[in-house]
């Protein structure tokens, strides 16, 4: 059961919709796909989160126990208002958008590296309970699309990650159209658009701040 405030504004007002399923976007950023050794994608590298794996970015960020490295890599999170199937207006794609929001995709990264060696799925490193730590979300009528956003983390004061939306390989309303073609979007569906470079390790006591532009900032630490 997902947190209750995930299903709540900003502002603390009801959402009127469940959140979904998350669609999650592997190597938007060329600069983290070349720190991470690996090609750039020509189409969208997708894998699902299940609902189950969403928790509060504004409670503490438990690391799994026992499975090697927990890597941080924060992400701008849209939330789907509309359904959409195999969608190709864009503008119909933007008005689609309920909401923004920012979060981290937890990667378990040593389980990972093996899954990747042995060419399984890699669902364990990265869609575990709790592998989706979150913001709450900002009404997207109040945020400007004429501009970049920019997506950042720091830990324990030190940045760790920066980067903006410009910088994405596949943009968000073209991303969204791309990935209404493998799965359909419905209301509540999580859009989590990828990272930018300076991704690493997570430990205990770390003290976590997640900026999207100068729209939501979230504090949080690491148990």
């Amino acid at each position: 059961m997902t947190p209750e405030y995930l299903h709540r504004w900003i502002d603390g007002t009801p959402m009127d919709m469940p959140l979904g399923k998350a669609v999650c976007v592997g190597r938007n950023y060329a600069e983290h796909a070349r720190e991470m050794g690996s090609e750039i994608p020509s189409e969208p590298l997708l894998f699902i989160k299940p609902a189950s794996a969403f928790c509060s970015l504004h409670e503490a960020v438990v690391l799994p126990t026992g499975q090697g490295q927990v890597h941080h890599e924060v992400e701008m999170v849209v939330m789907i208002g509309e359904r959409l199937r195999a969608e190709t207006d864009l503008e119909r794609i933007r008005y689609a958008i309920k909401a923004y929001g920012i979060g981290l995709d937890l990667t378990l990264r040593d389980v990972q590296s093996v899954l990747k060696e042995k060419g399984q799925p890699w669902e364990r490193a990265k869609a575990f309970d709790g592998s989706a730590p979150m913001s709450g979300f900002i009404d997207a009528r109040g945020v400007s699309v004429r501009q970049n956003l920019e997506v950042s983390l720091e830990i324990n004061g030190e940045q760790r990650q920066h980067g903006h939306t410009g910088q994405m390989l596949f943009p968000t309303f073209d991303l969204i159209a791309r990935i209404s073609h493998v799965f359909t979007l419905e209301p509540g569906d999580l859009i989590f658009t990828g990272t930018p470079a300076g991704v690493g390790p997570l430990h205990a006591g770390d003290k976590l701040t997640a900026r999207l532009g100068n729209i939501l900032q979230v504090f949080s630490e690491v148990r």
